[in-house]
């Protein structure tokens, strides 16, 4: 039996979702996403988000609230009469009148293993803890923070080879399938709910700029979880003859020296046990490129240094 949908969301992690309720034949009769921001070549243009682009184009209302705590904003929500809301990555606090809302409740999508690494950026965080495994897990909501009892899960390992990027869009795939399980089962009256654990809590704070410079005085592995965690944004950087190198791919190689030591002419970096070698970097107002095509233009080797 179909359900009458809120949904709620706002980059690209949140479209498959969207479109995945949408295919199974779901009414989404409301989107609510974050207001258009300026963006373009010269950022002027307003831009809106993908969950907006996506939505105009499946010709479903969008709204686009400032906030959700005024009676105004809750009146307008209660008006769509939904059976209930899916949230994924939407950005913004749902206070207790706007979760009580839906006839069954509001379900988040979240990209963690709760209650491991609740929060703003757990994939960058599951990556440079150098955790094994990652997952999606779909939650009814509280006022908490991501603290909601926990309906279904899928699990992905995470392999040296992931990106943070990489990461996203295994999990965005993955929790569109897992939302649809759990709508079709809320839909049969058949969904069960878990309280959290509470062991094993951790919060995955926004990521700050200031932890992007990379300390080669660390073991390889710590570095390459580091960059990888990091990238595509804001990524991973050090100085190379005084110019700012973002570094957005690697992998561990054999060789020891001095941290930030270039030990060959393949873009080999000692760390502080071991050493990586870089495969894609982007150079200061560069575009992102091959390590190979960098080493063209710039040759790099002995006695040479990342800073």
């Amino acid at each position: 039996m179909p359900l009458r949908l809120i949904f709620m969301g706002t980059p690209d992690f949140s479209v498959p979702t969207l479109l995945e309720l949408v295919a199974h034949g779901h009414e989404i009769v409301a989107v609510y996403t974050r207001a258009p921001k300026p963006g373009g070549r010269r950022g002027l243009q307003l831009q809106p988000t993908p969950v907006e682009e996506a939505a105009r184009k499946l010709g479903v209302p969008v709204l686009t609230p400032k906030t959700l705590k005024t009676k105004e904003a809750l009146d307008e929500f209660s008006a769509f009469d939904a059976d209930a809301a899916v949230v994924v990555a939407y950005g913004m606090i749902l206070p207790q009148a706007i979760l009580d809302a839906p006839k069954l409740g509001c379900y988040n999508l979240h990209a963690s293993l709760l209650p491991r690494w609740r929060g703003a950026a757990p994939i960058n965080r599951a990556i440079m803890a150098d955790d094994a495994e990652s997952g999606v897990m779909v939650m009814k909501m509280d006022v908490g923070l991501d603290t909601g009892d926990v309906a279904m899960a899928e699990r992905l390992a995470i392999t040296d080879s992931m990106t943070a990027v990489d990461l996203h869009d295994r999990l965005s795939r993955l929790g569109a399938d897992l939302m649809v399980r759990a709508m079709a089962a809320l839909a049969r009256g058949g969904l069960q709910l878990k309280k959290q654990s509470d062991d094993g809590v951790t919060y995955a704070a926004k990521i700050d700029k200031a932890e992007a410079r990379i300390d080669w005085s660390k073991p390889a592995r710590a570095v390459l979880r580091h960059i990888h965690g990091l990238s595509p944004f804001p990524g991973a950087w050090a100085e190379l003859e005084n110019a700012r190198v973002k570094l957005l791919r690697c992998e561990l190689a054999k060789g020891a020296g001095t941290p930030g030591e270039v030990l060959d002419d393949q873009l080999t970096i000692a760390c502080g046990e071991g050493a990586i070698r870089i495969i894609e970097l982007q150079r200061e107002g560069k575009a992102r490129m091959q390590a190979t095509d960098f080493l063209r233009g710039v040759p790099v080797k002995p006695p040479m240094r990342f800073g």
